[in-house]
């Protein structure tokens, strides 16, 4: 890769640290990268290096030389994907639990990627087959990928821009009394890698949340992101104290009300991911410029869990009357 890429910092984005501004401005490159970059030298801010610790104060003018890296090739390959609108411009995916969005460690093929590119090989001219965000692995529904250069910048800004709005519906472990918002900053546990945690030196994140309905050990949420950081539901809703059923990296063992039914015993040990799913996703078209909703109903996995949550409050008789 020859050249180099400039942008200015927005006023929006001062008090940030510069690798989370450069990720925020040019989101066709890694956190990971960028960051290495600035370490190398390769990243200049109004003409001189700097730290990737260092904050912004908006309007400076970052110019970056990127470096040509060994890129290991994505094959297209075949694979059924639910394809819930398209046009020339965008697709909407609703992603299965299990389907991983990206190559990585561990799982170099059978990604949503893959699929993408065995559906339409034109999405190799763009960054990562033209997605422009992720869900986790075992995390269901709405996605949206941009099909040309054109809707892939609009999308990526929209969603730099807070402009694109996603609802989920979960299940907590414990009994909530009422919805609320979480506003507490996200980063990189300081320990565990694999893990995110509630930390002072974090990111910005905010999480609106309300019940559905409650059962007698668990609740069924819906939540409403104002912010996009990676693994944001599940570690808000652990540190409120309500870790979402199934979850494998902030969640708990299955919390069983007295004398559960057979069917919620099984049910809930069965569930080994965590109880999420974008349910609901709200832009305005990279061409058209209209406000688009695409909604993705809940996968058989999650509809059963809720079957059997129901089930034992009616087999119990609820005492409580928050169930009733």
């Amino acid at each position: 890769m020859t050249g180099f890429l400039e942008e200015r910092v927005p006023d929006a984005q001062r008090g940030q640290r510069l690798d989370l501004t450069l990720a925020q401005l040019f989101p066709d490159f890694s956190r990971t990268r960028l960051k290495a970059w600035i370490e190398a030298g390769h990243v200049l801010v109004d003409g001189a290096v700097p730290r990737p610790r260092d904050v912004v104060r908006g309007g400076e003018v970052v110019r970056i030389t990127p470096r040509t890296e060994p890129v290991v090739p994505v094959a297209p390959e075949s694979i059924a994907l639910d394809v819930v609108y398209a046009d020339a411009a965008i697709l909407v995916i609703a992603k299965p639990p299990g389907l991983v969005v990206h190559p990585g460690a561990g799982n170099p093929r059978s990604t949503l990627q893959n699929a993408l590119l065995g559906l339409d090989e034109t999405l190799a001219q763009l960054p990562r087959a033209g997605i422009v965000h992720r869900l986790d692995k075992d995390t269901s529904g709405l996605l949206v990928v941009a099909r040309t250069p054109a809707a892939h910048l609009k999308l990526t800004r929209a969603l730099a821009g807070h402009e694109v709005e996603r609802e989920y519906e979960a299940v907590a472990q414990g009994v909530m009394t009422a919805g609320g918002t979480v506003e507490a900053p996200i980063d990189r546990h300081p320990t565990n890698r694999l893990r995110m945690a509630v930390r002072q030196t974090g990111r910005e994140a905010v999480t609106h949340y309300r019940v559905v309905e409650r059962f007698r050990a668990q609740t069924h949420i819906r939540v409403h992101l104002e912010t996009g950081r990676t693994h944001q539901i599940r570690v808000h809703m652990t540190h409120i104290g309500y870790p979402l059923v199934g979850d494998p990296l902030y969640g708990r063992r299955p919390q069983l009300p007295r004398a559960a039914t057979a069917e919620l015993v099984e049910t809930m040990t069965a569930f080994r991911r965590q109880a999420l799913h974008a349910r609901r996703l709200t832009f305005k078209h990279p061409v058209t410029g209209k406000k688009v909703t695409f909604e993705a109903p809940l996968p058989p996995d999650f509809v059963q869990l809720l079957e059997a949550l129901r089930a034992d409050v009616k087999a119990a008789g609820p005492a409580d009357p928050r169930l009733r």
